[in-house]
């Protein structure tokens, strides 16, 4: 997957995980709805200047919208990344993960 296809699913990955529709953060970032979508779909590649203001409208720093990775596919890869991400986790904090990874998967 490229950057730019990259880069705009982060864009909507952290929009969603805030709870802000696409017309409120285009709203707040000066630009229109359907140029948020081409941006989210890896369509379009924004200025600066917007990048800086989705940013904000997200209420995320601009470095933000560029932590992402190619997705991976090697099993052995997830679970060593999963396992990282846990090691360093209290007791509550595993509780938690555990609820949400049941939730998610419906177990």
């Amino acid at each position: 997957m490229d950057a730019l296809t990259l880069f705009g699913k982060r864009i909507r990955a952290v929009r969603e995980a805030a709870g802000i529709s696409r017309e409120v953060v285009a709203e707040r970032a000066k630009t229109t709805p359907n140029y948020l979508g081409e941006i989210e779909r890896g369509e379009k590649w924004p200025a600066l200047e917007l990048i800086v203001s989705l940013a904000n409208a997200l209420s995320v720093s601009p470095d933000v919208l560029f932590q992402f990775e190619a997705e991976e596919v090697d099993t052995v890869i997830l679970h060593s990344k999963l396992q990282e991400i846990l090691a360093t986790r209290n007791t509550t904090q595993l509780q938690q993960a555990l609820r949400v990874l049941k939730s998610l998967f419906q177990l």
